[in-house]
């Protein structure tokens, strides 16, 4: 497939996990990729790889809370690519805690990363997709929106990222620009295996009790996640916007 032959995206938390099969599923279909992540050392694997494999990207470094970094970020990747067409707006944290073991400073930087980014960021692009009258922009929620026992932050943040989504494609859908999210629940990624071992388990073991709860019996693959952005992302969602798409293998 070519569904985006001749456009630009932006990912942010490219380095691994949902953003790197993100930032390759994009490239795969033809688009030049800003592969952002903390460092530019983080996500540069991930844009050699695409380059490996005969697509185009470049590697970023940016603090995605940061306001002032991206207000920088966004007219290098202009100056690179000349226009984005596409914007993921990925990048996560966890800092799992019951709610009495939490600090402000956890639930600070849980917030800023996971949801003030995805306004800083769409803030910063918008105004040129608004001067392109076009522009998809997909946000990364998670089942975790709905409540989890020890992500009060996280929870929190993800809810949020839904509501922002919603208003976002209220504003901007005037200049023909879609925003929508994608929730997954339980991946296989290293945020998942962090969380096992904190939980005094296995990656393997942790994810055989999800399975068991999970209506298809397994966990989700990053590439999976990827498929269903690129969905919203493509011409396919043309007339798709303000929605939040669970991706969780038929959980409730």
């Amino acid at each position: 497939m070519s569904r985006f032959t001749g456009k630009y995206a932006i990912v942010t938390g490219a380095a691994q996990g949902i953003g790197a099969a993100v930032a390759r599923r994009l490239a795969s279909e033809g688009a030049a990729v800003a592969c952002v992540d903390y460092t530019a050392d983080r996500c540069a694997p991930t844009a050699e790889e695409i380059i490996k494999a005969g697509g185009r990207a470049v590697a970023y470094g940016c603090d995605v809370s940061d306001g002032g970094q991206v207000e920088a970020l966004v007219p290098q990747v202009i100056g690179e690519f000349g226009r984005v067409d596409v914007l993921v707006n990925n990048a996560g944290m966890t800092r799992d805690n019951l709610l009495f073991r939490m600090s402000e400073d956890d639930w600070d930087q849980v917030v800023d990363v996971n949801l003030k980014s995805v306004f800083l960021l769409t803030r910063a692009v918008q105004k040129h997709m608004v001067d392109q009258r076009a522009g998809a922009v997909v946000n990364l929620s998670s089942r975790s929106a709905l409540g989890n026992r020890g992500q009060a932050n996280y929870a929190a943040a993800k809810a949020g990222v839904q509501g922002l989504t919603a208003t976002m494609a209220l504003e901007l859908g005037p200049f023909g620009i879609r925003v929508n999210a994608v929730a997954p629940g339980y991946v296989a990624t290293a945020m998942t295996e962090a969380t096992a071992y904190r939980v005094g388990s296995t990656p393997d073991e942790h994810q055989a009790a999800a399975s068991s709860m999970i209506p298809l019996r397994r966990v989700a693959q990053p590439e999976e996640i990827a498929s269903v952005v690129a969905f919203f992302a493509s011409d396919d969602a043309s007339y798709v916007s303000g929605q939040t798409l669970y991706v969780n293998g038929g959980s409730r």
